[in-house]
């Protein structure tokens, strides 16, 4: 694992593999790069592949005050810059990690050749901003083991825990994060409106949902790839994390998409 410090921040990050084509992994929210862990394997054997803590998450430097989907897709093309990675990049990313893969697309279109995203988190309805707004307070006042039960069961199915150590290891990762960082990303994504940004969107997309999300259901999913021009859609079975949960289904997802785009 590698530090560096750019435009003020500091992250976490970890560049593998080889070939002339490259992928960067963005992880979901309360997520880090060990997200992907089992995913790039399957993705080294034919192309550099970057991951990184986001700003604000794992051991990235913590958050305060405003975020916004456009300072994490500038994060991703600083770092790219400072690793000397030039052309065309695919991305890959899962909710929050999604959002951000699509912003850089909207926001980069010369750099971004394809998007694979699983259960994209672009924004929260109207209807449920004041239910998020409520858990991400308490989550500042009382930490993240408060709420800690409820994200599990919602996405991380219990269908989906038959590697038992798996999913200890992941619960784990997620009660350490840093309470006022996730709750500066949280209210990054409840402020959010993408809709502009996904029509911007011109390299190949594909958009997956999972059947076992409960955090963001597959009709959820499909309705967002709908406002994406030309994007594919498909329905997996999987939950709302699902890098960890079904690493190699995901693998595959993102290998013959790639393929099929020619990215």
């Amino acid at each position: 694992m590698h530090f560096i410090e750019l435009d003020g921040v500091a992250l976490r990050y970890e560049l593998s593999g080889g070939g002339d084509r490259a992928v960067v992994l963005v992880h979901e929210m309360g997520g880090s790069l060990e997200s992907w862990n089992e995913v790039v394997p399957h993705l080294a054997l034919s192309r550099r592949v970057l991951r990184y803590d986001t700003r604000g998450a794992g051991m990235s430097q913590k958050a305060r005050g405003e975020l916004t989907f456009s300072t994490m897709a500038a994060d991703i093309a600083a770092l790219l810059d400072a690793l000397g990675i030039v052309g065309k990049v695919a991305l890959a990313g899962v909710a929050v990690g999604g959002a951000i893969a699509l912003q850089f697309a909207a926001q980069y279109p010369e750099r971004a050749s394809a998007v694979i995203v699983g259960s994209p988190a672009t924004g929260i309805a109207a209807a449920r901003r004041p239910a998020a707004l409520e858990r991400l307070a308490k989550i500042e006042a009382q930490g993240m083991a408060s709420v800690v039960e409820d994200a599990m069961l919602n996405g991380y199915a219990p269908e989906l825990r038959g590697d038992g150590k798996c999913f200890e290891q992941f619960r784990a990762r997620w009660l350490g994060n840093d309470p006022s960082s996730y709750a500066t990303i949280w209210r990054m994504l409840a402020n959010a409106d993408m809709q502009e940004a996904l029509s911007k969107v011109r390299c190949p997309a594909l958009v997956i949902g999972g059947s076992l999300d409960r955090v963001r259901a597959p009709a959820i999913a499909q309705e967002l790839a709908q406002t994406i021009p030309g994007a594919r859609y498909i329905e997996v079975n999987t939950g709302h994390y699902m890098a960890v949960q079904t690493p190699d289904l995901v693998a595959g997802c993102i290998v013959e998409f790639l393929k099929s785009a020619n990215a």
